[in-house]
Formats: C-alpha cells, structure tokens, sequence
C-alpha cells in the first residue's frame, strides 16, 4: 500500500482519495485523527501494515476522510463536524455503490463507523471499533499523554513524538509512514484546516461543541436500541490515551441490546493496535467477519 495506487471519487462535490485492493466481501477501513489536528496529520495510509494482507481475505477499501490526506476540506465553517465527517463516509460508499460492508474506524474513525450504522444499517453487515474515546464513555487522556509535544508541531520530529507516545512500542512506525504525514502536514489544504480549527477557534467552538451533544446522543442510541449488527470491539490493553476502562464500559454499552457483541484486547499494545499487531488484529477480524456466514 503506497500512495502511487491512490484513486479518486467524487462524493457530492468533494474530490475523496482512496486505496482499493482485493477481492471478496467489502471491507472498509476509516483512520483517526481529524481535519486540522497539530498532533499528527493521519489518512487512509494508516492501515498500511495491514491493507495488503486483509486484500487476501477481502475487497479492502481505504479512504482519507473528510479534510485529511489528499481528501477535499470541508466546503464551509458549518462542515468543520464529526456530523459533516460522517456524511461523507455514508456519501463514500454510496457513490461507490458497495453497500453491505463491514466497516473498521480507529479512533476517530470508530465513531465514524458507529455513527455511520447507526444511521444507515442498510449500508453495513458488521461493525468493528479500534480504541476510540471519540466514541467510548468517559474523558480521553489526549490532554495528559500529549502536554508537552515539542513545537514546532506537524514536523517529521514531532509527529513522530507524537505517534510514539500513543503507542506500547514504536517498533511499528515506519518511515514511509512518517513521509506520508509529514508531506500531508506540509500541504496548503491542511494547513488551511489547522488555521480554522486552531488559530481561528473553530476546534472549540463549533466542533466539540457540537460533538460533545452529538456523542451523548449516539451512546443514548446505542444503550436503548443498540447498533443491529454484528460488532467486534478491539482494545489495546496498554492504550494511553482511550484508557481500557473506557474499552469495557463500551464494550457493555453495546452487550446491552446486541447479543452479537464480542471484544478483543491486544496485550503489549497501545492506541495503535492494529499496527503494533498487524497479524494478530488481521485474524481476528478474518475470523470474525467469517463467523457473520455461518
């Protein structure tokens, strides 16, 4: 997985990059992080230890998100939403025309994933969550773990800072992943999310602001109806920052109203999971998603 097999799809008006290999039941997979960030410029090249081998077992698509990677920024103010974020990834599958797919959100990208379920079940089989506290109950520890990032922020030095202090090891961050969000932090666009998320206050105003009510809304979903489908929550036990108290008290959330339910914890991982153990978290999710046929 490398950039030069990048694809493109317009998804109502906004110019989406995308990586697409393999055969099989659809499986999409949805990075962390968020537009504008000063912590580490992610996009779909995340999944890159991971995207060659799943493409085995699956048709795997890999998007960059809404204002991230080589994806089109939000077109307004207004856009700069977890909300805006969720439409474009139902928008994404729509305009693809795959339907029926089992969908994978780290982070961030979880509750993408939930959310994206929640509100249109007809696009998913399954639902696979990776260490969110986007989603999770509870306060992140974000604040904690990242106070003294050493400036100036976005660099090559800090972005790798960064990464290394979510993670149990930093065996699993590799240079061509460090090249891909340092060029993304370098570029005009993202730097143009950062100026309104940051400089000009829209990270405060409006986007925690409206995901905070947003959030409460969805675990009240969840809690009452529940997410109607199969779903697989992944945890690294050694997470700093979405704590694995914050993984269990999820993990009962979603037990409340769907029997489908099953959680898996990586030991000697952090928010990384699904990188620091790429072959670990690649069979469970081939077993899992197996399981959904019989």
């Amino acid at each position: 997985m490398n950039s030069t097999d990048e694809k493109f799809v317009d998804v109502n008006g906004i110019r989406t990059r995308y990586f697409e290999k393999g055969s099989g039941e659809n499986l999409v997979l949805i990075h962390g992080g968020v537009f504008g960030s000063n912590d580490a410029a992610d996009c779909g090249l995340d999944w890159g230890l991971n995207f060659d081998a799943l493409a085995r077992w699956f048709h795997v698509y890999a998007l960059d998100k809404l204002g991230q990677g080589l994806t089109d920024n939000p077109p307004s103010d207004d856009d700069y939403t977890m909300a805006a974020t969720v439409r474009h990834a139902i928008g994404f599958i729509e305009a693809l025309k795959l339907g029926g797919v089992h969908v994978v959100g780290h982070s961030r990208g979880a509750y993408v994933a939930a959310r994206m379920t929640l509100e249109r079940p007809d696009l998913v089989r399954s639902c696979i969550p990776v260490d969110t506290n986007t989603l999770a109950p509870g306060m992140g520890r974000n604040h904690i773990v990242f106070a003294d990032a050493p400036e100036p922020r976005l660099t090559r030095e800090s972005q790798r800072w960064v990464i290394e202090r979510y993670s149990y090891s930093g065996a699993h961050i590799t240079e061509d992943w460090l090249d891909s969000m340092t060029e993304i932090a370098q570029l005009p666009k993202y730097q143009e999310t950062v100026d309104r998320m940051v400089t000009r206050g829209l990270r405060k105003s409006l986007f925690l602001t409206k995901h905070s009510l947003q959030k409460e809304e969805t675990l009240g979903w969840i809690r009452d109806r529940g997410l109607q489908r199969p779903t697989l929550l992944v945890w690294g036990y050694n997470d700093p920052t979405a704590t694995l108290a914050q993984g269990l008290r999820l993990f009962e959330l979603l037990t409340l109203r769907e029997r489908r339910s099953q959680m898996h914890i990586i030991n000697r991982a952090g928010h990384f999971s699904y990188r620091e153990h790429p072959r670990e978290f690649n069979e469970v999710l081939r077993g899992f998603i197996a399981s959904q046929g019989r």
